[in-house]
């Protein structure tokens, strides 16, 4: 790796970490500038623009995130190993996150709400890969007769990010683990119960 790459990923991480923690809006250049210790020059020489840096921060998180979920299915066969094991992942990021500050789809997805179009359009994109991630491995578990055939793949999918999620968006704002917790520990019943065969 170059110099100007090792520098444009050192401020890509920051940056990242700056975003989920303070949000786009709430983060300013001289924000961006502090965290990174560069001049704003320094980080145009790399970013077109804030909202140019906010995408590719943001590709960078889910990046990250989506390396450590596929790391942990790698060596999985059976569906429902799969399944548990992107729970794992999940269960990981509280204490230690793969980004500072929470879940970067879910923070990205509460703010981009109609305030920035193309970082909402960037977070539809990353939420339809994680939840084709999840469809694919139960489609799959159905094919290979791992998972119950009366499954439908799409709202299973759907249940489990939602629980995923909301619970993240409660355990943060009580600043209390247990409800993320107690999430994972129901879809984890909910999928040797429901799902397996």
């Amino acid at each position: 790796m170059s110099k100007g790459e090792e520098t444009k990923e050192k401020i890509l991480q920051q940056a990242a970490e700056l975003f989920n923690q303070q949000g786009y809006a709430g983060s300013s250049i001289s924000d961006i500038m502090r965290v990174t210790g560069l001049q704003k020059g320094g980080i145009y020489n790399h970013f077109k623009s804030k909202d140019d840096l906010a995408l590719q921060a943001f590709d960078f998180a889910i990046a990250q995130l989506r390396q450590r979920y596929l790391a942990a299915i790698h060596s999985k066969r059976h569906a429902i190993e799969r399944l548990q094991a992107i729970i794992g992942v999940f269960r990981s990021n509280i204490n230690n996150p793969v980004i500072k500050g929470g879940c970067p789809l879910l923070n990205t997805a509460v703010e981009s709400d109609d305030a920035h179009p193309a970082l909402r359009q960037r977070t539809q994109q990353a939420m339809n890969s994680w939840r084709n991630l999840f469809y694919r491995i139960i489609q799959k578990g159905i094919q290979k007769g791992e998972i119950r055939s009366t499954v439908h793949a799409d709202e299973v999918t759907t249940i489990i990010i939602s629980t995923l999620e909301g619970a993240a968006m409660m355990s943060k704002l009580y600043g209390d683990s247990i409800h993320l917790e107690r999430a994972i520990n129901h879809l984890t019943h909910y999928i040797e119960s429901q799902l397996r065969i």
